[in-house]
């Protein structure tokens, strides 16, 4: 039987969403509660798959990794094997932080952070250059970031 949400676990997942180190004693005054149900209730969603994990947003310009690209990707053919395959090795690739299997022209779609075009080069050649499993790889380079949320609108 699926959970239904209430109203209250709806503005929990707000509130974490928007700032994960909130405190339990914060997050209780926000909604109205007192701490220990609060808390029961954050554990309960995260036992139940609602909050995944909890995440510092890096700023990836002060770390120097400030080149972000959209890298699609073209499988040499379509295949359950040859698609779990690519999952796999791109999973290994450090530079890769986001990796989507899409419909369209292109088979996945890869967001990727680079320190700058040479270290994106190498990362193409040498390292999704290795990934038997890709076809064809079309690039698309960010020339500024407007919105980043993983917070979802509830």
């Amino acid at each position: 039987m699926e959970e239904t949400l209430d109203d209250t676990d709806i503005q929990l997942l707000k509130h974490l969403g928007a700032d994960s180190k909130v405190t339990m004693k914060e997050l209780a005054a926000k909604v109205n509660l007192s701490p220990s149900p609060v808390f029961e209730r954050v554990k309960r969603l995260e036992a139940n798959g609602y909050i995944k994990k909890y995440i510092a947003l890096l700023d990836a310009e002060k770390l120097n990794f400030g080149l972000i690209v959209f890298c699609n990707i073209k499988l040499k053919q379509h295949d359950k094997s040859i698609g779990r395959s690519f999952v796999t090795d791109i999973l290994r690739l450090d530079e890769v932080v986001e990796c989507y299997n899409i419909s369209g022209d292109y088979d996945f779609l890869l967001k990727v952070y680079a320190r700058d075009m040479k270290h994106y080069q190498d990362f193409v050649f040498n390292k999704l250059g290795s990934v038997k499993s890709i076809g064809s790889t079309h690039s698309t380079f960010v020339m500024s970031e407007n919105k980043n949320s993983y917070n979802i609108n509830l």
